[in-house]
């Protein structure tokens, strides 16, 4: 038995769905690395090594973008790392349904192909 078009895209979006990742475990943002180095009285940074961090940055939008950055633990940086790779799977994933809803609004091509050559 044939599926309709609808079926078809019903059965996709589905499957879309449920691959989409678990929405409490997202970050929107961009992990850094930065070098902090002090001015006064620390041999590491006086041989110019300085000491290495990460920082979640998340942009704002308005007048005049905001970015707020976060100082992370070393250990919390496979977290965020993870979180961030989530939310970029979940906007690749909201991208492709919302193509297959497009898809489900525009007229069956298939069915007006047929008529058009049986009227040729």
């Amino acid at each position: 038995m044939k599926h309709s078009i609808s079926q078809t895209i019903s059965k996709q979006r589905g499957e879309l769905i449920r691959d989409l990742p678990d929405l409490s475990d997202i970050l929107r943002g961009s992990l850094l690395q930065r070098i902090i180095r002090h001015r006064q009285g620390c041999p590491k940074c006086q041989r110019g090594e300085g000491h290495p961090v990460a920082v979640l940055a998340v942009s704002y939008p308005g007048p005049g973008p905001r970015i707020r950055q976060i100082s992370l633990r070393q250990e919390q940086v496979a977290e965020v790392r993870r979180q961030l790779e989530n939310f970029q799977r979940l906007k690749a994933g909201l991208e492709q349904i919302c193509e297959l809803n497009q898809k489900a609004l525009r007229p069956d091509t298939a069915g007006l192909k047929s008529r058009r050559s049986q009227r040729d």
